[in-house]
């Protein structure tokens, strides 16, 4: 399961901005899946805000005659072997993967903006340094280097959001240097020096304002990967401990099952998708509302 999907958006492509709001609404309404993949993400972050409103039952209330439990009228998607109402918990379970994504991606952008604008700022020798050191974190696998620091860190949510946020920071360093390097030879970059402006001010206010657009198209695709990421490291007993409700230690406790309540596998497995699926359909229709190409 890899960790981060190849997106097209690269170093030092060069995106356009549409002029008007209307303009890049009707080239988004275009994309009708990526019209969808919103309609998907605006679903699972309601689900995700009023679960403690819409949840059927509470989700680590346990009634062990009513293990294993079929979905029926009463537990719609079935029951896990536990009891628990497996709805109930994907609905909370959702709170807490929508929020490890975002906040995975944050991390990456927090961390990996600076480096990536000082590199391709200031280039020579900090430039060699700073991408040496960030081709040395895209030399290993990104999901092997997250399970590594999250098996040192311990099992818990915060350490997987850490060691996962920590292998997207070369990624956002290395898509920032190349729309850095694009940008600062623009006239209004040399005017900002001539006037006395310091580095850093430059960097943010004039350069990382006009070198946004593919940052925020790469940052939209990877909360879906997160998400998986963070799936993928709760099946593997990393991610928060039990009775924690969450997307992936569901998708693998409902594993041992598989022959005699195949439910408690399919609904989470099926919302980790649809999830992910969400994220990845709306960040291409972002790419394409700011493609000249499209």
């Amino acid at each position: 399961m890899a960790l981060f999907a190849t997106t097209e958006v690269s170093e030092g492509t060069e995106l356009a901005i549409p002029k008007s709001h209307s303009r890049v609404w009707r080239r988004f309404t275009r994309n009708r899946l990526a019209v969808a993949g919103l309609v998907v993400i605006a679903a699972f972050i309601a689900m995700a805000v009023f679960a403690p409103i819409i949840a059927p039952y509470a989700p680590n209330a346990s009634h062990f005659s009513q293990a294993f439990q079929p979905p029926s009228s009463r537990h719609w998607l079935g029951t896990d072997d536990l009891g628990r109402d497996i709805l109930s918990r994907i609905m909370y379970g959702a709170r807490e993967s929508l929020l490890s994504a975002v906040l995975i991606v944050a991390l990456g952008l927090v961390v990996g903006l600076p480096v990536g604008l000082a590199a391709g700022y200031y280039g020579g020798m900090v430039d060699d340094v700073l991408m040496r050191l960030v081709d040395a974190g895209l030399a290993f696998p990104g999901l092997v280097l997250a399970m590594a620091m999250a098996w040192i860190l311990g099992p818990s949510l915060s350490h997987a959001i850490i060691a996962i946020g920590i292998v997207t920071i070369p990624q956002f360093a290395r898509i920032t240097r190349g729309q850095v390097l694009d940008v600062k030879g623009h006239q209004y970059v040399e005017a900002s020096q001539c006037l006395g402006a310091s580095p850093w001010r430059i960097m943010f206010r004039h350069i990382l304002v006009n070198a946004a657009t593919p940052i925020v198209v790469v940052a939209t695709l990877n909360i879906g990967n997160a998400l998986l990421s963070v799936a993928s490291l709760s099946f593997l007993g990393l991610g928060p401990p039990p009775p924690t409700p969450n997307w992936g230690a569901m998708l693998q406790t409902g594993s041992q099952y598989l022959t005699n309540a195949p439910w408690m596998s399919f609904f989470p497995g099926a919302a980790i998708f649809l999830a992910v699926l969400g994220f990845n359909t709306f960040g291409d229709g972002i790419r394409d509302v700011f493609d000249p190409n499209h």
